[in-house]
């Protein structure tokens, strides 16, 4: 690969991810601080994700695929995103807000899909090519954090005009990147496009439970996309979104690392730390605090490594093995609309509903029970495990044993 290409696509992913991460991480603290927003709204403005991410997979295979080159609908779409995170940062009133930050996931969501596109059809090995690349995006969002954190601006505008700013600025430089032309070829059929040939995966019941249990750990999941910000910076915690970094940090390393445990460990293993992880999380997050116990919220941002990378990266390697060639692409859309999809629709609503459960309001200021709150998620994932653990039957040790 040309050097300049491999850092026009570097740049794709970097600018990609900081745009995600100069908003997301800190939209609850924000909400809670400038609208006065209850947790149940926190919740719902996080879940437009989830429904972007449903609706955007047949935007890309119905619209972007088959007539327009992939750069230019990147850009149009960062250009149009700019113009409306720069009118979220205007906003009083929370009704606007929600509507605006749909508008927005369903804008930015097929921008991901876009990236890999553009990125994969640059690669001739992209097994070995991609990963380098990919891991940009990783660094965009830690430095998102990290700015946003050391700039002390979490509950302020500036989190979205920031992004604004970046998203313009990634709007203009796709119009630069690799011409990626429309697929002339397209599978033009109803169930390709839908991703319906990948449903033959549930004949086979171990799938069937992952699935399942890929839906039912985004429950606990929502909790700490949603509200984990908000929680530290109201226990008093300083440079919050720059801490919270060191989860992206961590899963960078385990991501390099889990070739070799996957190998070891096996399927079924690995599936299980990472929901095990979960509930250990959410412990140390109900028994930690700024004081003594400091490094317990240390050590639940640091477990993001294996909470996510243990479950859902397995799970996608998991995922390709058993779908086999002639459905691959299609089983990876069908697991990205269970987590991403449904299963954070879910959660985000289910997390919002929970946290205002134990809030008490006292003169209009509202405070929350955090112990109680992460408790919760520890027991939906102790409930998750115990299932997996009991249905799930595969217990194989590699990708070329699942294959076979």
């Amino acid at each position: 690969m040309q050097k300049s290409i491999r850092v026009r696509l570097s740049s794709l992913m970097f600018l990609e991810y900081f745009i995600w991460g100069s908003w997301y991480v800190t939209m609850g603290t924000y909400l809670f601080t400038n609208f006065k927003a209850d947790a149940i709204q926190v919740g719902s403005s996080y879940a437009n994700l989830s429904i972007a991410a449903i609706i955007s997979p047949f935007f890309v295979g119905l619209i972007a695929d088959r007539f327009f080159a992939a750069q230019k609908v990147l850009g149009v779409l960062h250009l149009m995103g700019a113009i409306t995170l720069y009118f979220i940062s205007t906003l009083s009133d929370f009704s606007s807000f929600w509507w605006l930050i749909l508008l927005y996931t369903l804008l930015y969501m097929p921008t991901m899909a876009l990236s890999n596109s553009i990125s994969f059809s640059q690669l001739k090995d992209p097994g070995k090519e991609f990963p380098s690349i990919r891991v940009f995006g990783t660094v965009g969002w830690i430095v998102a954090g990290l700015l946003i954190g050391f700039l002390g601006v979490e509950s302020s505008v500036l989190t979205f005009r920031i992004a604004a700013g970046s998203s313009l600025l990634l709007g203009v430089f796709s119009f630069f990147l690799p011409d990626t032309p429309a697929k002339k070829n397209a599978d033009n059929r109803l169930s390709a496009i839908l991703g319906l040939d990948a449903l033959v995966l549930f004949k086979n019941r171990s799938f069937a439970v992952f699935f399942i249990s890929s839906i039912a750990i985004c429950i606990p999941l929502s909790f700490y996309y949603s509200f984990t910000n908000s929680f530290l910076n109201d226990i008093g915690v300083s440079n919050t979104a720059g801490k919270m970094t060191l989860g992206q940090a961590s899963e960078f390393f385990f991501m390099l690392a889990i070739p070799f445990l996957f190998r070891g460990l096996g399927v079924k293993k690995m599936l299980l730390i990472g929901i095990a992880a979960w509930i250990v999380r959410y412990l140390l997050f109900a028994y930690g605090n700024v004081g003594a116990n400091m490094w317990m919220l240390y050590a639940g941002i640091m477990l993001h490594g294996i909470c996510y990378d243990f479950f859902f990266v397995t799970g996608q390697i998991y995922t390709d093995a058993k779908a086999g060639p002639a459905v691959k692409n299609a089983a990876q859309g069908l697991i990205t609309f269970a987590t991403y999809g449904v299963g954070m629709l879910i959660g985000s609503y289910v997390s919002g509903f929970i946290t205002e459960s134990h809030s008490t309001t006292i003169n209009n200021e509202t405070s929350y029970q955090w112990q109680q709150v992460w408790l919760m998620p520890a027991l939906i994932a102790g409930a998750v495990l115990f299932a997996f653990a009991i249905f799930f039957k595969d217990k194989l040790k590699a990708v070329e044993q699942i294959k076979n």
